[in-house]
């Protein structure tokens, strides 16, 4: 609601002049420069792999849990009580390191991949910020939005999307 309210803001503030000068809005669309700029693109590639090599670590524990279940289910009947316990605890550890492999792994916030995906992308969000900047000043803009960000625009005029602008900025490295 906030956001509405914001760019309801804004929208209005930009019809309004103050003191002879007219706001200009720009925006941009992330999600194209994130797949268009070198060094996104590298780093989404070096955070899918990590994420791929966990994801298959986790579907071959799975796969060890599932099988140990019904090897178990299979010889239950002929097994001791000493020899269904022991099968049992194994199977509650592996269930555990299952969810320990997962939250230490996938969590939102504290895994190694949100972790890994916060190292790669910092510096590059560090870029990004700084072209959009330095093209906002040349274009003398007051504000620039995310297309594709939780702001949602209703109706964008194209002369105003700086996204490629920022883009080049960015593969030009300044």
């Amino acid at each position: 609601m906030k956001n509405y309210i914001l760019v309801f803001t804004l929208i209005i503030l930009s019809s309004v002049s103050f003191s002879q000068t007219q706001l200009k809005l720009g925006y941009i669309d992330s999600e194209v420069i994130l797949t268009q700029f070198s060094e996104a693109i590298k780093a989404q590639g070096d955070l899918d792999a990590l994420t791929n090599k966990y994801s298959a670590q986790l579907d071959s524990m799975t796969l060890a849990y599932q099988q140990a279940i019904a090897d178990y289910q299979k010889q239950a009947e002929t097994m001791t009580d000493a020899k269904k316990t022991e099968f049992q605890q194994k199977i509650v550890m592996m269930e555990q390191n299952l969810v320990d492999f997962r939250r230490a792994k996938f969590t939102q916030g504290t895994g190694e991949i949100f972790k890994k995906q916060e190292e790669l992308f910092a510096p590059i969000k560090v870029k990004i910020y700084a072209a959009i900047e330095k093209v906002a000043k040349e274009e003398n803009m007051q504000f620039v939005f995310d297309k594709s960000g939780d702001i949602i625009l209703l109706y964008a005029d194209s002369a105003f999307d700086i996204t490629f602008k920022v883009l080049d900025r960015l593969r030009r490295g300044n």
